[in-house]
């Protein structure tokens, strides 16, 4: 499930965890058992839990993480000057919107 931090949520778990996120430029992710973890270990958990191929991701987890925090960093830098940026936010189906808590 996906929550913006802005929502109830996200706000909640940030309070919780005492978040500056004027400082986090990255996604957040919370789990009940573990806490919080951000970048690129937060995506690479997400991609393992997803279906085949991308949860073949999850195999970067055994790169150090100064490594895969450059990456992923590198990424975001770059991701509008190689995919483009839209000029509107997509408007979600219902089985997308489902996925949200908020």
């Amino acid at each position: 499930m996906f929550a913006p931090l802005q929502g109830t949520t996200g706000k909640n778990i940030v309070e919780h965890y005492n978040i500056d996120t004027s400082k986090i430029d990255s996604i957040i992710l919370y789990t009940p058992e573990k806490g919080i973890v951000y970048k690129s270990k937060a995506a690479l958990k997400v991609a393992s839990k997803l279906s085949f191929p991308t949860n073949l991701l999850g195999v970067f987890l055994i790169i150090p993480a100064f490594i895969r925090n450059w990456v992923y960093d590198f990424i975001a830098k770059n991701r509008y000057k190689w995919y483009g940026k839209k000029e509107a936010c997509m408007i979600p189906t219902p089985e997308l919107k489902s996925k949200f808590l908020e």
